[in-house]
């Protein structure tokens, strides 16, 4: 299948990319920093391109088969756009091409459940200070993101989620509709699982949430990474 990656460059886009590759996929990998993509391939192309610039965004999309957004930017207390500015201009991109396929990533966080298994500290400190505090502009934009997608003609699948962490292959993980019990995702699952989403449609139009089980990262550690880390595009 011939496909595009935007936010190609950050951990997971990059993770995505080798997957796709090692599948037999033509990839391009779009990045704002193309000279800083550190994989190489034959079937691979890396494009310079801005989800914020439509022209380029068109430029990337036309031809291919399918899209899957990996979009992704640090915490910040400024408002967020990123993600629902730049998938309003992957969805033009799509209908003026005639591309159908769209899965894109967001967060279990931005449709928080309780966890009776979550633990106090989990359920009334930690998960209310991401998503009411230093989370909140993110996962508003992401939360704006999802409506657009799910208001579109296109066929979707949206990928949430939970906690990010890195496991060097893809392990055990389980996928459901909407929501799943689970506070972690090895970043590598969450590529195999938007992969998976190119060859069958069984959450074609629905979300799926997507959960690490047979690993867990620190939770402390998990969090100070994800809030400071600086992202790659």
């Amino acid at each position: 299948m011939n496909i595009v990656i935007f936010g190609a460059n950050g951990p997971t886009g990059r993770l995505l990319t080798k997957q796709a590759v090692a599948e037999g996929h033509t990839v391009t990998a779009v990045t704002r920093r193309p000279e800083t993509f550190p994989l190489r391939h034959d079937r691979l192309q890396v494009m310079g391109g801005d989800v914020f610039d439509l022209s380029s965004v068109e430029q990337a999309v036309a031809g291919k088969d399918a899209v899957l957004s990996t979009l992704g930017v640090p915490f910040s207390r400024k408002t967020i756009t990123v993600y629902s500015e730049g998938i309003a201009n992957i969805m033009r991109a799509m209908n003026e091409h005639g591309v159908r396929r769209l899965v894109c990533v967001t967060s279990s966080a931005v449709e928080p459940h309780y966890d009776p298994e979550g633990g106090f500290v989990f359920e009334k400190i930690v998960q209310p200070a991401i998503t009411r505090t230093i989370g909140r502009t993110l996962y508003d934009d992401m939360r704006r993101m999802e409506t657009l997608v799910k208001n579109s003609n296109l066929d979707w699948t949206i990928v949430r989620p939970s906690g990010l962490f890195e496991t060097p292959t893809v392990t055990r993980y389980q996928v459901h509709e909407g929501h799943i019990k689970g506070r972690f995702t090895s970043r590598t699952d969450l590529a195999d699982c938007m992969l998976q989403q190119l060859t069958h449609d069984k959450y074609l139009h629905k979300v799926a949430a997507v959960a690490t089980v047979a690993v867990q990262p620190s939770m402390f550690k998990l969090i100070m990474k994800e809030a400071f880390q600086r992202r790659p595009s």
